[in-house]
């Protein structure tokens, strides 16, 4: 088991647009389906894997491409200390004051490698300066727990 780090920041609106933060259906439309169904998941099954959009569930990080990895850990720790440094590095720019709040950090990045090591993801968002918007997000590789059908995005060698 390890870990695949994601960062993504952007414009809140962007993120927003749930439909390049689906996966397609694993079924395309039928044969005679409207051309409208059937020229949606195309784009739908063409973009997916190459935005840079994070995924609504988590593991679905897995099936992005593996230039969207920023980092690869064996351990929950050193992915929770990843974590923490970027939220170190984003926190005067969180638009909650309580957010920004060490003591808080500490405690989320805390839970996040405990979370880690029992096998589970994580999945943070912060809002930025308005309208910015930070995620983050801690993949447990190799089988992920919530889809095992899932492979490794890098070839890792532990």
């Amino acid at each position: 088991m390890h870990h695949h780090g994601y960062l993504w920041t952007g414009p809140k609106e962007r993120f927003d647009n749930e439909a390049l933060r689906r996966p397609p259906h694993p079924e395309p439309p039928p044969a005679g389906s409207k051309p409208e169904l059937i020229r949606r998941y195309r784009e739908v099954a063409a973009e997916f894997p190459i935005t840079d959009l994070p995924p609504l569930e988590t593991a679905y990080w897995l099936v992005k491409q593996r230039s969207l990895v920023r980092g690869t850990w064996d351990q929950a720790k050193e992915a929770g200390g990843w974590l923490g440094e970027q939220l170190a590095e984003y926190a005067a720019r969180f638009a909650s004051e309580r957010a920004r709040d060490v003591t808080h950090l500490a405690i989320v990045v805390n839970s996040a490698a405990e979370r880690l090591d029992s096998g589970g993801d994580v999945s943070l968002g912060f809002y930025l300066e308005r309208p910015t918007f930070l995620s983050l997000a801690v993949v447990t590789c190799s089988p992920n727990r919530s889809k095992p059908e899932l492979g490794c995005p890098v070839e890792y060698v532990h």
